[in-house]
């Protein structure tokens, strides 16, 4: 069942995101006198970011879960999502750089939105290094938990901190119509199918992985 699901997830996903990647790059230049080109980068910059926010929400569900049950497979759970959810906050840092040279003229500016996420994906990272540090696996599934309790915290803060942002644009600024609307709606959605695509892969696959190496009982 979770082949099937995941592959069709994938599928869906994929064909969304090819449509999206083809439609974003032959739109008109939106009529702006703060944003030319450089606006097509959203259409990727976004859903990267908001697909970041769901998987490490994922990953906190899944990780009080853990704490409460112990149940290990919520554990490697929440690794899967935690895995494409630093991905995806890489992409949004690069992106928005890329954003930023553009509109500002240089690639880091400091901007509260910027080190937010920024405090965020360093959050994470260390969250991974957490886990390759400890060998026992007991004690590293709940270290690695409880550490990404707190972790999340940096989630909501990112997000809200584009109310605290001077130079961020917002979304009267990008002057979407309901074609750009509706395409950046799209590629959200294409995101998060590729996110429960992978999460449902590569969850299974470790998973997997665990049991033949003789890890802690499943069931």
């Amino acid at each position: 069942m979770w082949i099937k699901t995941s592959a069709l997830a994938f599928a869906a996903g994929f064909i969304i995101l090819l449509y999206g990647v083809i439609k974003a790059f032959t739109l008109p230049p939106v009529v702006s006198d703060y944003i030319q080109e450089n606006y097509r980068i959203v259409f990727f910059h976004v859903p990267a970011a908001i697909s970041s926010f769901v998987a490490f929400t994922v990953t906190f569900i899944l990780s009080a879960i853990f704490l409460k049950t112990g149940d290990y497979r919520r554990d490697i759970q929440a690794l899967s999502s935690a895995k494409f959810g630093f991905a995806m906050i890489t992409a949004a840092l690069v992106s928005g750089s890329i954003w930023a040279k553009v509109a500002w003229g240089s690639y880091w500016n400091w901007d509260p939105r910027e080190t937010f996420v920024l405090i965020l994906w360093f959050a994470y990272a260390a969250y991974f290094a957490l886990r390759t540090s400890i060998e026992d696996y007991p004690i590293k599934a709940r270290y690695s938990a409880i550490y990404s309790l707190f972790a999340f915290v940096t989630v909501p803060l990112s997000y809200f901190s584009a109310k605290l942002s001077v130079l961020h644009p917002t979304t009267s600024e990008l002057r979407f119509d309901a074609e750009r609307g509706m395409l950046l709606g799209l590629m959200i959605l294409a995101f998060v199918l590729l996110y429960i695509a992978y999460f449902l892969l590569d969850s299974k696959i470790s998973e997997i992985g665990e049991r033949m190496m003789g890890g802690e009982d499943y069931e």
